[in-house]
């Protein structure tokens, strides 16, 4: 996407709506922030690399983004703030930083894998990313983990050299903001009751999650948890991973020893790994699965398995 003399304010000045600023100015946009209140810290880090950087502090009204034809909204800004609702009836164009990542890494030939889910997702994301390691991929592990998208890609586009695969760690407010992500391996860990102080009910919350299933990729399902199977959509290849032992990737229990299986096989003694608890297990069996689902070779990732901590 062309930034050049788009105009861009940037909604929250956290770490990701930073790396946006920086982003957005290094592609020729004129960038302002508006932030309700921004702090010190984070004020002085934008001067230091965007001198002179306009900020717009205060609740947020239609005057706050007057002039703008671009928003690009922090996660913890929700999209149905009554400003932000009127700018997008107005026809202002409203994306969060993965958007941006999706559209700026669209045919480059990098690989995406996304994760989420209510419990698990930064331990699955640390695991696929160590795992695509030490399978020897160039990895990037950013997103709702570690580095901001957006100063990753930046840094790789300054350096011209792309990762062979991202592995995105993917929150529900990041995905509500989300249209064109394209992963080729995605995942919902699990659903349960969580932030619905911003969501109507446990289902809306469910529906956000969703949204990390654009495209044909491969879907890796939680066969254990009902809200997650629903999710399973007519002509998309799906891996199907569970505790109970039915599953393509599952847990079985040979008196009282646990194994991880891969369509049917047993592959891996669970004494092997320095995770422990069969909550690790399952998420071991959705890491594979993910990894698999990029081409990986099993017996690197089973390798991988036994080293990570």
């Amino acid at each position: 996407m062309d930034y050049a003399n788009r105009q861009a304010t940037v909604v929250g000045l956290g770490g990701s709506g930073l790396a946006a600023a920086r982003y957005l100015a290094a592609h020729g946009a004129r960038v302002r922030v508006a932030d309700a209140k921004p702090s010190a810290e984070r004020l002085a880090e934008l001067e230091r690399h965007l001198p002179g950087t306009e900020v717009i502090s205060g609740v947020f009204d239609e005057r706050t983004f007057a002039g703008a034809d671009l928003l690009v909204v922090s996660p913890g800004v929700p999209l149905a703030n009554p400003a932000i609702a009127a700018f997008r009836r107005n026809g202002g164009e409203v994306v969060g930083d993965i958007e941006m990542l999706a559209r700026a890494i669209q045919g480059d030939g990098s690989k995406v894998i996304a994760i989420t889910g209510s419990n698990g997702k930064t331990t699955v994301t640390s695991l696929v990313g160590h795992l695509c390691q030490a399978a020897g991929l160039d990895t990037i592990v950013a997103g709702n983990i570690g580095l901001a998208v957006l100063e990753a890609l930046l840094e790789r586009e300054q350096s011209g050299k792309r990762p062979d695969v991202w592995v995105l760690e993917l929150s529900s407010f990041q995905l509500e903001s989300t249209y064109s992500l394209q992963a080729d391996a995605a995942t919902v860990l699990n659903i349960s009751e969580d932030h619905l102080d911003r969501y109507h009910d446990l289902l809306d919350y469910a529906h956000a999650k969703t949204q990390v299933f654009h495209g044909q990729g491969l879907q890796v399902l939680n066969r254990d948890d009902a809200l997650v199977r629903a999710m399973a959509r007519p002509g998309r290849p799906v891996k199907w991973f569970s505790r109970a032992g039915d599953a393509d990737y599952a847990l079985l229990n040979e008196g009282g020893r646990h194994w991880l299986s891969v369509a049917g096989e047993k592959v891996f003694d669970c004494a092997d790994m320095q995770l422990q608890g069969l909550h690790n297990a399952a998420n071991a069996l959705a890491a594979l699965a993910l990894c698999q689902g990029i081409g990986l070779p099993l017996d690197k990732l089973l390798d991988g398995l036994k080293t990570f901590r």
